[in-house]
């Protein structure tokens, strides 16, 4: 199916608030045009360099989300232009982006990741670390970054109870991390679910989705 058709599909089976990201890593220009023709506008990136040279490419009204593991030395690049940043895991990553920011005179809206899967390759805060850095003094001193919610990757697995209890999990820590709001703490989505995973994501509270294999094709 071309992609037009897997997005026009995939958006009709998603609720009102669900929010999509296309991940459009490491596809061509003239794929995320397709998708951009049929009317989509939120692109998910797991490289900074090739997010970077889409940007440039592409129609300026698109927001761009990076959804890789970030290394702090690479937020400069894409400081200048990128609206959410999904897998912050660290209070001095939080730091750079601020830093950063600041010299673009912006605001950069961050989702702080949180490690619920078994797996030792992931990445991620728990709940005690998250807490920590909420309630930390540098933290509410940031003022060019602001952390909109959560995000987090269930186990590749096929058990579906498995997932499930991981997304519930990330549940309960959003809806417990609710409180206090300040100014660079408003948290409102909840980032959770892939291709394989996306609809008992949605089930369990998911507010965003990143979904590309569905759209774009296999990599």
């Amino acid at each position: 199916m071309p992609i037009k058709e897997n997005l026009l599909h995939i958006k009709s089976q998603l609720p009102e608030p669900v929010t999509l990201v296309a991940v459009s890593k490491t596809k061509p220009v003239s794929d995320l045009m397709e998708a951009y023709q049929a009317g989509q506008r939120i692109f998910g990136e797991n490289k900074i360099q090739e997010m970077t040279e889409k940007w440039e490419q592409m129609p300026k009204d698109i927001q761009w989300h990076m959804i890789g593991h970030v290394q702090s030395n690479k937020v400069k690049y894409m400081a200048e232009y990128v609206n959410l940043i999904h897998g912050v895991d660290s209070l001095k990553l939080l730091q750079e982006i601020n830093k950063q920011a600041a010299k673009h005179n912006r605001v950069i809206d961050c989702l702080l990741q949180m490690y619920i899967a078994e797996e030792e390759s992931k990445f991620g805060l728990d709940a005690s670390e998250l807490s920590e850095i909420l309630n930390s003094a540098e933290f509410k001193a940031m003022q060019n970054i602001k952390v909109i919610g959560l995000m987090g990757m269930a186990t590749f697995t096929d058990n579906q109870i498995q997932i499930k209890k991981e997304f519930q999990n990330l549940k309960s820590i959003f809806d417990t991390s609710q409180t206090p709001t300040t100014n660079n703490y408003q948290p409102s989505t909840l980032s959770m679910g892939m291709s394989g995973d996306y609809k008992l994501a949605i089930e369990c509270g998911s507010t965003m989705v990143r979904i590309g294999s569905s759209i774009f094709g296999g990599r």
